[in-house]
């Protein structure tokens, strides 16, 4: 992460702590509430983005702000994953042998969601596809359950956005080459990073993927 901490952007109106805490939360939704359960029916973990949150690219369920959206209904994230599963006809559970680094939160686990920081990290997965729609228009950005970052890829470079995680803790757009570089522009182990607040418009955005593009040919 670039000096100066956890950058979980200067809108948000929300301490860090409760931004980790329910990035984390959202992250375990995505996981045992629609990338679990669509595993289980479809055999893909793929999720896409939805106005205002994300959803199944085939399981027909969604979240969306503070709530959980399917077909016949909705209900608030509230009280346990296992209970809102319920509620919606399914059993919450992680998607089984795909990857050893899960969320580990346990479907009894109680739900803790601030709606601030679900729609802001709503909007940055909009911003994130739109710019990556706009980069490489045959390629359809995917939301993957496992490191919870939206990503395309194109001429062995992956391009993404993430909102945070363990190494980096507040969102962040970044460019990975499948062959590390070297050079200034890559300040990351992984390749190219840049925090939200440097890159908070699609043009800043699309202006680093294509930097990034161009620094990795």
């Amino acid at each position: 992460m670039p000096a100066g901490g956890v950058h979980t952007g200067h809108d948000s109106g929300v301490d860090e702590q409760t931004y980790m805490r329910s990035r984390v939360g959202l992250h375990a939704a995505a996981e045992l509430l629609v990338a679990g359960p669509q595993y289980r029916q479809y055999g893909t973990i793929r999720l896409r983005v939805v106005h205002r949150g994300f959803g199944g690219v085939q399981w027909p369920v969604s979240v969306v702000g503070t709530e959980l959206v399917w077909p016949e209904g909705r209900a608030p994230l509230r009280g346990s994953y296992r209970d809102v599963g319920k509620a919606a006809g399914f059993e919450a559970e992680a998607p089984k042998g795909l990857y050893k680094d899960t969320t580990g939160v346990d479907p009894d686990s109680e739900i803790d969601i601030d709606p601030a920081v679900a729609q802001q990290i709503g909007a940055w997965f909009a911003l994130g596809d739109k710019a990556l729609r706009c980069l490489a228009p045959d390629a359809t950005p995917v939301l993957w359950p496992e490191h919870f970052d939206l990503s395309s890829a194109a001429g062995e470079v992956n391009y993404g956005v993430s909102p945070g995680d363990a190494s980096h803790p507040g969102p962040y757009a970044y460019v990975g080459p499948w062959t590390p570089r070297t050079g200034e522009f890559w300040n990351a182990s992984f390749g190219a990073l840049r925090p939200r607040d440097e890159v908070n418009t699609v043009a800043s955005l699309l202006a680093f993927f294509e930097q990034g593009r161009a620094a990795a040919a």
